[in-house]
């Protein structure tokens, strides 16, 4: 069974990557990130203040494992404000224990969306290589600049619909970062044997082109 762990920070490419990759190799594919905001959601749903611990961990922990695997299909956590919502629950320690026992048991018993067993499971978000799966067989860590990373988001909403600006959205970009990267609990940062690559002058064909080309040579 093979585990392959893809981190990073937003609008690096995780997902079309990962989803590339299940589709490629016939694995089961996990958004993690998708978890936090299923919880920022519900909290600003009923009001909550984002930043209480308590309530947090209680919606963290309420959550089922059905629940928590079909949120990544839920396209009402994919706004700015559920994405910021993320960063701000995901740095409570306690709703990271939360969740982290659902997505080691993904990791080490994937299931595919319908329902069947996955010979292989691909996990996407900022502490699967360093934290749910250090013993993932294959690791990748992607980055690439504030800037063009402000640009696809701002593409990606316009598409959606919704009327947004720039220079906010590279703000938030760049605030989420600092939050993600210096929270105490599992930060955001590559693993040692991770490879890293930067998406900024990349098409998404030629990233999923260069991990292939890693992966067999691996092999």
């Amino acid at each position: 069974m093979t585990i392959i762990a893809i981190d990073g920070s937003s609008a690096t490419g995780k997902g079309t990557l990962g989803l590339k990759l299940a589709q490629t190799f016939d694995y089961a594919y996990l958004d993690t990130g998708a978890l936090y905001r299923g919880v920022a959601y519900k909290m600003m749903q009923a009001g909550d203040d984002l930043t209480d611990e308590i309530k947090a961990t209680a919606v963290a922990n309420g959550l089922s494992s059905a629940q928590m695997l079909h949120l990544q299909d839920e396209s009402s956590i994919r706004t700015e404000t559920c994405g910021k919502g993320a960063s701000i629950v995901s740095s409570v320690p306690s709703v990271r224990q939360a969740l982290f026992d659902f997505q080691r048991r993904f990791a080490l018993n994937p299931i595919k969306k319908d329902g069947t067993p996955a010979k292989g499971a691909i996990l996407d978000g900022r502490d699967i290589g360093t934290v749910i799966c250090p013993d993932a067989d294959f690791k990748f860590f992607l980055t690439a600049r504030a800037e063009i990373r402000a640009q696809r988001r701002l593409k990606e909403l316009q598409l959606r619909g919704l009327c947004v600006i720039y220079e906010d959205i590279l703000s938030e970009i760049q605030a989420r970062d600092k939050r993600d990267s210096e929270r105490k609990t599992a930060p955001l940062k590559p693993a040692e044997d991770a490879l890293i690559i930067d998406t900024s002058d990349m098409t998404a064909d030629e990233v999923y082109a260069r991990v292939v080309r890693y992966m067999e040579g691996r092999s």
